[in-house]
């Protein structure tokens, strides 16, 4: 892998540089940027592969309280167009996995799809009077000015310490961190000591005003397709199948295998969209546990499976600064 890296860096620079001129030319007002009026807030990164954007826009709708939020996603993989709202009859195949995942944990929230965001927000805008709208994988999309915006990267593999495409993992230019009023730190595998906080923040260099804030991975209690808790008891009582389509399931596995669970473990591509012979063969086997965004691409595929599910978790003063950002939105 790090001599295909290698023989790819020529091209990453050349990526780098596009990249890097795109934003000059929305930095510069070459290239029109739209504000709003409802206050939006960008949720993104500045990498490919999973930061736990999804867990984060959950994470804010469970702590706004009254305000009447709703979400805007791109809608990645789904197979309509143009703008979608979800509702009682949309599925993943509408919205894309993860907005169908979101809208089926808040049905009380608006939640749609739109590759145009600008368009996205007028309409959702219009549709549900929203006082506060979340973008969803938001921070490359420069057509848009959020109201505030944070910035996702992951322990270990900082957008700090990264390459850009192809032959690394960034998709935006490191100095786009400075777009953002919180940086977030995801899976951690602890929540770090002052000593390694300040380690870690010297190492994304914030600038003045930006605030780094840290979370870990918390799973949730497995359920079944009917929402009751499955005990630790009955998922040890027999050897489980472990099905993903995420970016990186390596967390999970350790969390499973750390409560003691025997599984084979059957790893798909980060939203893969299973095939009639796949599901025939998931049907054979008894015992299946998944993830929330697969199952929301299982969708009635499948019945009799458990679903597990994951937050971020913050310490109580990184979930005030959070709060007191979102508040002043």
């Amino acid at each position: 892998m790090e001599v295909i890296r290698k023989l790819l860096w020529p091209f990453s620079l050349v990526y780098a540089a596009a990249v890097w001129l795109r934003n000059q030319c929305y930095d510069r007002g070459w290239c029109a940027s739209e504000s709003f009026a409802t206050p939006v807030l960008s949720i993104g990164n500045l990498s490919v592969g999973g930061t736990g954007k999804t867990p984060m826009v959950e994470w804010v709708l469970r702590r706004i309280g009254a305000r009447r939020a709703a979400v805007l996603s791109r809608g990645y993989r789904r197979r309509s167009k143009g703008f979608v709202l979800a509702g009682p009859d949309t599925s993943a195949d509408d919205l894309g996995d993860e907005p169908a995942q979101i809208a089926l944990k808040f049905p009380k929230v608006a939640v749609a799809v739109d590759a145009d965001r600008r368009r996205g927000i007028r309409k959702l805008t219009h549709l549900a009077s929203p006082d506060l709208i979340i973008l969803d994988d938001g921070h490359q999309h420069r057509k848009v000015r959020p109201s505030g915006a944070i910035l996702l990267t992951c322990w270990g593999a900082l957008y700090t310490d990264q390459g850009y495409l192809p032959g690394g993992d960034l998709r935006d230019h490191k100095s786009q961190a400075r777009r953002a009023g919180i940086i977030a730190v995801t899976k951690c595998p602890e929540l770090p000591d002052p000593e390694t906080r300040a380690e870690i923040t010297g190492r994304l260099q914030p600038d003045p005003g930006q605030r780094v804030v840290f979370a870990r991975l918390a799973y949730s209690d497995v359920r079944d397709t009917e929402g009751r808790v499955v005990s630790p008891e009955e998922l040890r009582k027999e050897p489980l199948t472990l099905v993903t389509g995420i970016a990186n399931p390596e967390p999970l596995v350790r969390h499973l295998r750390s409560l003691g669970l025997v599984f084979e473990h059957l790893e798909f591509p980060d939203h893969h969209r299973f095939s009639p012979r796949e599901i025939d063969a998931l049907r054979s086997r008894k015992r299946i546990l998944t993830t929330e965004k697969d199952a929301a691409r299982l969708g009635s595929d499948l019945t009799g499976h458990w679903v597990i599910g994951v937050a971020h978790q913050f310490g109580e003063a990184d979930e005030k600064v959070l709060l007191d950002f979102i508040d002043s939105l």
